[in-house]
């Protein structure tokens, strides 16, 4: 009984670091080992911690209901420039306070990513979790968010701050080899003759808003 009762409590432990989505473990000077979402005293020894971090975006601190629906329903905004529908659709999820990682899509790489991510040539892409939602419409975006249990309003503190938008295909970081500057620099090679059409107006090759 005495277990099942120090089991249950170490469970009740991580839902409520859940709702501040940070867990701390330290030994106290009787040399047990303790558990528990508020910061441990200073006299606490080999304190650990652990912060929930979804999709590159941290929770730390975050409400418990906000942190939930991250879990499950983690929220990503494809996008690009000079697209006044991604604009407007940031706007909301800034002013929701839904916490999202954004990905820009310009290059071809960044077609097939966000093809690959249910892109189908309408920007902006919300994903909440596995739905999608091609193009912006306040209310279609309003009810994914509903559904996935993000607060209607805002909770997030004051000094958060979504991460900076990435490209949705970022060029990896080749290591530069020894005498590369030395070697002879090749001609540029000609463009494909599948390479996609040049883009019409603003938008990126194959794009509508």
């Amino acid at each position: 009984m005495k277990q099942i009762l120090q089991s249950c409590a170490i469970a009740a432990l991580l839902c409520a670091g859940s709702a501040h989505a940070q867990l701390y473990k330290w030994v106290g000077p009787d040399g047990k080992v303790n558990y528990s979402d508020a910061p441990p005293p200073t006299t606490a020894a080999r304190v650990e911690t652990k912060s929930l971090t979804i999709g590159g975006v941290s929770a730390a601190d975050f409400p418990y209901e906000v942190a939930e629906a991250m879990k499950t329903y983690p929220v990503t905004l494809y996008s690009s420039k000079d697209c006044p529908p991604c604009d407007e659709g940031r706007r909301l999820l800034t002013e929701r306070g839904v916490p999202f990682t954004e990905k820009t899509v310009h290059s071809s790489e960044d077609i097939a990513q966000f093809k690959k991510a249910g892109g189908d040539g309408q920007l902006p892409l919300l994903a909440v979790g596995k739905y999608r939602e091609r193009g912006f419409e306040s209310g279609a975006w309003h009810n994914a968010l509903n559904t996935a249990g993000y607060p209607e309003k805002s909770k997030l503190p004051r000094s958060y701050r979504n991460p900076p938008a990435e490209s949705a295909a970022p060029t990896p970081v080749v290591a530069e080899k020894p005498g590369a500057a030395e070697q002879t620099t090749k001609a540029p090679s000609r463009p494909s003759a599948t390479e996609l059409p040049p883009p019409t107006g603003n938008a990126p090759p194959g794009f509508r808003f």
